[in-house]
C-alpha cells in the first residue's frame, strides 16, 4: 500500500546501502493531527518532537502525546519521543522531560480504567501494554541549532 502524502509535509530521506530511511514530518498543528493515524499502518518507526523549552504547553503536549503514545496501530514499532531545544539555556533536561510525563501519566491513570480509547476512539487499547511500553520509552535530547 502507498499513502499518498500531502503537498504540505516535509519529506526526508537517507539512503544506506541496504536500506532507504525516510521521514515524515506530519506536524504539529492542531488541524494536521487527525491526519496522522492515516499513516500510522505505513509506519516502521514513530519520533515525537517536543519543544522541551515550552512549559506552558507541556500538558497540551502529552495530551497529543498519549493519544500517539496508545494508538494500536503503532504498538509494534518503535517509539522515540524527541526533546528538541536542548542548546537553549531554559531547556529542560532529557531527565526533566521523562519525569514530567511520568507525573502527567501517573496522575491522568488515577482518574482512568483499565481500558484507553485510540485516536479515534474506536480501539481499545489495554492498560498492561501501556505500562510496558512505556517502560520501553526512550526519550532522546536534540539541538535546533546544531542538528
Amino acid at each position: 500500500m502507498r499513502v499518498n502524502l500531502p503537498t504540505y509535509l516535509s519529506v526526508g530521506k537517507i539512503a544506506l546501502p541496504s536500506t532507504i530511511i525516510q521521514f515524515w514530518d506530519l506536524g504539529g498543528q492542531r488541524s494536521l493531527r487527525d491526519l496522522w493515524p492515516r499513516y500510522y499502518n505505513e509506519c516502521h518507526a514513530v519520533a515525537f518532537v517536543l519543544d522541551a523549552t515550552d512549559r506552558e504547553r507541556l500538558s497540551e503536549a502529552w495530551d497529543v502525546f498519549d493519544r500517539v503514545f496508545s494508538a494500536p496501530q503503532i504498538l509494534g514499532v518503535p517509539l522515540l519521543l524527541l526533546a528538541n531545544k536542548q542548546d537553549h539555556p531554559e531547556s529542560m533536561s532529557v531527565a526533566e522531560v521523562r519525569e514530567t510525563y511520568d507525573a502527567w501519566t501517573a496522575a491522568r491513570q488515577e482518574t482512568t480504567d483499565e481500558w484507553q480509547p485510540d485516536v479515534d476512539g474506536r480501539s481499545p487499547v489495554r492498560a498492561e501494554h501501556r505500562k510496558e511500553r512505556l517502560a520501553s520509552l526512550d526519550v532522546v535530547g536534540i539541538s535546533a541549532i546544531e542538528g
